[in-house]
């Protein structure tokens, strides 16, 4: 691998969501200023939207780092369940007592009044209760009734549950299902999450660079950063996965900086990304108007 060889300590563009790396582009801080004015403010209901690869999960993670110690938190990142597979797994990261069997012999009456019970003791030890719904948008229609359900449980003053859903664009498509009108009605705050501005994705590569322990000069040449922006669209998770091969390209060509080839061999072994002829014409025009000299090396490439 390339740590040693672009001092790093570690890979600085993993797709894995690490809160350590995250970066606070101007939707992305936003989005958790939202985020947390709601849940301290005491707000039941809260949406978050973004396109596939926009920093939803990190961003739900970055949150819940934050909110820790002045709130339980119960995360469940894959929400395709039933109502009664919903209300366990929320009693099992709140550790609720369902009784031995795991909550198998209780009813759904049963199951919210443990809930209920559990919650309250949760609140009189003087924390408030999180609950973080990822990829909501594959979430059945029943089950989000049944979540509605759970925003229901309330004292005089203030409720015992706050949900925030984080989903793609299709949850909006959901929300607006007649059947759970109701639920769209009571989502106080909501967030629609982009992408990084032009003017951020350097700070973006330079960010993550840092974190992983670099020191060096700049890393990507103007025209790799070109080439990046042009075929990620400036979508974090994109641009982590070319990133990355960028690196690996310039490491097996013992190159200390990773330039526009490398960028564009990382994007032609991106099945998602690969470019169209009409793009490929398009980046030789632009080599041969940068020197007759890359032209024939960028041909090679281009094909």
């Amino acid at each position: 691998m390339y740590l040693a060889h672009f001092g790093v300590r570690e890979l600085p563009f993993s797709i894995t969501p690490d809160t350590s790396f995250f970066f606070s582009s101007a939707g992305a801080q936003d989005a958790l200023n939202t985020l947390l004015v709601a849940a301290r403010t005491g707000e039941g209901f809260i949406k978050i939207t973004g396109e596939v690869g926009t920093g939803k999960t990190l961003l739900c993670r970055k949150l819940m780092a934050t909110l820790q110690k002045d709130f339980t938190i119960g995360y469940i990142p894959n929400p395709y369940l039933e109502p009664r597979a919903l209300f366990l797994e929320l009693a099992s990261e709140l550790e609720a007592d369902v009784g031995p069997d795991g909550g198998q012999g209780l009813d759904q009456h049963q199951l919210l009044k443990t809930l209920t019970y559990r919650l309250m003791d949760i609140i009189r030890g003087g924390k408030g209760v999180l609950l973080c719904l990822d990829e909501v948008q594959a979430m059945p229609i029943e089950t989000l009734e049944a979540l509605r359900l759970l925003t229901n449980l309330e004292t005089e003053k203030r409720k015992l549950l706050q949900v925030i859903i984080f989903g793609q664009p299709e949850l909006e498509d959901k929300l607006n299902h007649p059947s759970i009108r109701q639920l769209k009605q009571r989502i106080a705050f909501d967030y629609h999450l982009t992408g990084l501005s032009h003017d951020e994705l350097d700070y973006y590569i330079h960010h993550r660079l840092m974190i992983a322990g670099y020191q060096g000069g700049r890393l990507f040449t103007p025209m790799a950063l070109w080439l990046l922006q042009r075929r990620t669209r400036r979508v974090p998770r994109l641009v982590n996965i070319l990133a990355h091969k960028a690196m690996l390209s310039a490491y097996g060509k013992g190159n200390r900086m990773v330039g526009f080839f490398d960028v564009l061999a990382a994007a032609n072994d991106t099945s998602s990304l690969r470019s169209s002829r009409r793009m490929r014409a398009l980046h030789l025009l632009l080599l041969t108007l940068i020197g007759g000299s890359l032209a024939g090396i960028g041909w090679v490439y281009l094909r």
